[in-house]
């Protein structure tokens, strides 16, 4: 069993005991979290696809841990105008566990 949830403005395919890491999220460690905007559904009487979301679909999971990812370097130079521009950037992140999927 599967499901396709849409959360930070990225699509994931999940299932059951899955570790992820998404986009931030303003919740505390240990707390629960429900997705609702499930857009496909797989279980053992065939796939159902949403028109945007299939109705009545969760994927419920669990906060383990708030993190960043690896520095990224931005460096932006042009050539002949003595400018460059260098950053350095971090991601955060949260990584869940999936434990539950209803259809």
């Amino acid at each position: 069993m599967y499901a396709v949830i849409v959360t930070g403005g990225k699509q994931y395919k999940v299932q059951e005991g899955e570790i992820l890491f998404i986009e931030r999220l303003d919740k505390e460690i240990s707390d629960d979290i429900v997705f609702d905007n499930v857009l496909v559904l797989s279980d053992d009487n065939g796939v159902k696809f949403g028109t945007p979301n299939v109705e009545g679909a969760t994927v419920s999971a669990k906060v383990i841990s708030h993190g960043k990812d690896k520095k990224i370097i931005v460096f932006k130079y042009r050539p002949k105008k003595d400018s460059k521009k260098k950053q350095g950037h971090r991601q955060p992140y949260t990584k869940i566990q999936i434990e539950k999927i209803k259809a």
